[in-house]
């Protein structure tokens, strides 16, 4: 609803625009084309500043003789000379034209093959909601030069290894396999640029759904002793499998750093991370949404299966640190859970896992 509306703010907008258009409201026409001129110097100078440092980098690293350097800077001065000159003339033109016409100017309000008149009013939906009025872009209710939007959306998934750190071993001694014990993480994150001219930092936060899995060893399985502990044991017949399984949801936040392109355009200019580096570090909290055991093992010559649901004493809420790296939409990822598995074990253990993790 709420995008329906803001469409049909935009149509009445335009519509309103046009209006005033086909009205003989040439002075106002000829103000703007003023503003341009005033526009256009500090463009041409902006630009001639950017390249200057450029060359500049370039004579500093060695690339090219400071004879050279100069050379550049005198054609860049003199090449953004000629546009001032060039782009005042055709504003200058049109202002003359207006005014010897009053405003009255043939074709006007002919509309061209794009769908925009000659008096430039337009409308464009793309990423944004805007308008565009005698060929300078406007946001719905402010013109001026529109920055990329500062948030977008990713799907997030993670695979890996998974394992567990014990309290006074290392983990060497983990009574889990390490090929058989493994997880699993899909979830929802928008990413939201931190600064509004750069996009070096990133702040990242959403939800994400963890399935942790640990591998037991041996022929062990989780009970509760009379202790109220949660403690491996061994059972009662020959185990063939025997994993504990943790599912989460948790809402992570990261704060994402790296590179990153710049599009420009007159009025635009746009952030892209496409085959970039990307270094991002954080945190997540949530909560355990369900603990279980799976058995398989042999009885009396038969091959049984058991899900033992619950029961282990396992911790509520979870909360630890993760960090990823890696180019584009590709990284390698670690995350550590700062809660024990179980609120009273023998031994206190506490989750970690390290895998890929891809952004889509």
């Amino acid at each position: 609803m709420k995008t329906i509306n803001t469409y049909f703010v935009v149509v009445i907008m335009c519509f309103i625009a046009n209006t005033m258009v086909a009205q003989d409201n040439y002075k106002d026409k000829i103000e703007a084309l003023q503003e341009q001129k005033e526009k256009i110097t500090l463009e041409e100078k902006e630009a001639l500043k950017d390249e200057v440092e450029a060359i500049n980098k370039r004579s500093d690293k060695g690339e090219i003789s400071i004879e050279e350097a100069n050379k550049l800077k005198e054609e860049a001065a003199q090449k953004r000379a000629f546009n001032i000159e060039n782009r005042l003339a055709i504003i200058d033109n049109k202002i003359a034209l207006l005014e010897r016409n009053e405003g009255d100017v043939l074709g006007e309000n002919q509309n061209t093959p794009n769908g925009e008149d000659e008096a430039g009013v337009s409308i464009k939906i793309d990423e944004d909601v805007s308008i565009k009025i005698d060929d300078e872009e406007w946001d719905i209710f402010t013109k001026k030069t529109k920055y990329d939007r500062r948030t977008y959306s990713d799907l997030v998934f993670a695979f890996g290894l998974n394992n567990a750190i014990i309290k006074g071993q290392s983990l060497n001694d983990t009574p889990y396999k390490v090929w058989g014990s493994r997880f699993f993480e899909i979830g929802w994150t928008w990413r939201t640029r931190v600064f509004k001219k750069t996009n070096f930092m990133r702040f990242h936060y959403g939800f994400s759904f963890q399935f942790n899995g640990l591998k037991s060893q041996d022929n062990l399985y989780y009970v509760v002793d009379d202790e109220g502990k949660t403690v491996q044991t061994p059972f009662a017949y020959p185990l063939r499998k025997s994993k504990l399984k943790l599912d989460n949801l948790v809402f992570p936040i990261h704060f994402e750093f790296g590179p990153f392109k710049t599009t420009r355009s007159e009025y635009r200019i746009r952030y892209s991370l496409k085959n970039q580096f990307r270094f991002g570090i954080g945190a997540y909290g949530g909560f355990n949404m369900g603990t279980r055991q799976k058995l398989k093992y042999n009885q009396d010559g038969s091959n049984r299966k058991t899900t033992i649901k619950g029961g282990l004493n396992s911790n509520p809420f979870i909360y630890g640190l993760s960090t990823y790296m890696g180019v584009n939409c590709f990284s390698v990822y670690l995350k550590y859970d700062l809660n024990p598995i179980f609120k009273s074990p023998s031994d206190e253990q506490r989750n970690i896992s390290l895998g890929l993790r891809f952004t889509i």
